[in-house]
């Protein structure tokens, strides 16, 4: 019996695995994913449920609106699942100069939206969009798209270095009016390691460290806000009754779940004392009421799907394909470890949602937009 009659004698006894393959719903993605946006559902509405009732007479307000965007965020996955990812290469530039117009846009009176002393949002009818999540894929299309359209003369600083430096210099820019320097960091690791993969020497990756390096650090200190994050980050409690308290009461929630946590609705942090407990500091209600096993189980399924990531954009032939596989799990990476290190205090404050746990819209939407992707450049490799 030859190996092309064994593989169809093994699909006839297991057709429901035959089925998951022709259909290309890789359940190394979908089950995790579908998994994590369900625990956020509930997550989202014990952390907010006191919040909710207080300010909107509701303890359902965050629920309903998250369970909207879950399905929303789902339709979309089976969306971008079935659309062949080739197809955004054609898009690569409409949606990159989409997406900085919009960053532009916020600025407009009437149009953004403030909080928190910055101008990150667009509001319209009564819903928020952040700009930045769809800049943060729109960059990703086009270093995939460019670097792999010039691989053959990656290695020369005028193609393979300056173009990509120069789309992220603009973005940056637009960033840094919001203000928004977290991001920019996210954005320029993203680019760096992404051309690293596509070939671009290490001579160029390095050398421009040299003037970027000062030019961050001079940024990171000359606002007043950033000087006492850091500040902050080394001593927290410190600054207890200012800049210290969110991480602070972040700290007391994981160590007061233990092994096993409170249990679900059972935390205290989220009374009021602990700021943002059901968007950027969601992970911190997660570690009081579920303790360090519900922890655990959350960062392995993480860890599931980055491992599936990683797989796909390594076995990839399309060179296009695979630098898209690599900067979606690459983002997708560096979210899960900014939000996770910022709630156990590892990292200076960042305010960045938990993906497909967090509150949110914009972030539910382009990370599940982004698995659907993800999921069609496996399936259409065949992997």
């Amino acid at each position: 019996m030859d190996k092309r009659q064994k593989v169809t004698d093994k699909n006839a006894r297991y057709p429901a695995r035959n089925i998951m393959s022709e259909t290309g719903y890789d359940k190394h993605i979908l089950f995790p994913v579908l998994l994590l946006v369900g625990i956020g559902i509930v997550m989202v509405y014990s952390a907010s449920s006191a919040v909710a009732m207080t300010k909107f007479g509701s303890d359902f307000f965050f629920l309903r609106k998250q369970a909207l965007f879950a399905v929303a965020g789902i339709s979309l996955l089976v969306l971008c699942r079935h659309i062949p990812y080739k197809f955004y290469w054609h898009l690569t530039y409409p949606i990159l100069i989409g997406s900085m117009l919009l960053l532009v846009a916020i600025h407009i009176p009437g149009v953004g939206y403030k909080a928190g002393g910055a101008t990150r949002w667009i509001s319209f009818a009564g819903y928020t969009f952040q700009p930045a999540e769809l800049a943060r894929i729109a960059l990703i299309f086009f270093l995939a798209y460019s670097l792999s359209k010039k691989r053959e003369n990656v290695r020369e600083f005028s193609i393979g270095f300056f173009p990509h430096i120069f789309v992220l210099a603009i973005f940056s820019v637009l960033l840094h009016l919001q203000p928004d320097f977290g991001t920019i960091l996210i954005f320029g690791i993203i680019t760096w390691i992404m051309m690293f993969i596509a070939g671009v020497p290490l001579r160029y990756l390095a050398a421009p460290l040299i003037l970027i390096l000062p030019l961050m650090g001079y940024l990171m200190i000359e606002a007043p806000y950033r000087l006492e994050r850091i500040l902050t980050f080394y001593d927290p409690w410190q600054y207890a009754q200012c800049s210290g308290y969110q991480v602070i009461h972040s700290l007391m929630a994981f160590g007061s779940g233990g092994l096993f946590g409170a249990g679900i609705g059972q935390g205290y942090q989220k009374l009021f004392y602990l700021p943002e407990s059901h968007t950027d500091f969601i992970f911190s209600v997660i570690g009081e009421e579920l303790g360090l096993l519900g922890v655990i189980c959350i960062l392995a399924l993480y860890l599931w799907v980055i491992w599936r990531g990683l797989a796909i954009a390594r076995k990839t032939e399309n060179v296009y394909g695979s630098l898209v596989a690599s900067g979606i799990t690459l983002a997708f990476a560096l979210q899960v470890c900014i939000n996770m290190g910022v709630a156990l205090g590892l990292l200076p404050t960042k305010g960045l949602t938990l993906p497909f746990i967090s509150y949110g819209g914009t972030s539910l939407l382009v990370n599940m937009a982004a698995m659907g992707v993800l999921m069609n450049i496996g399936s259409s490799e065949r992997i």
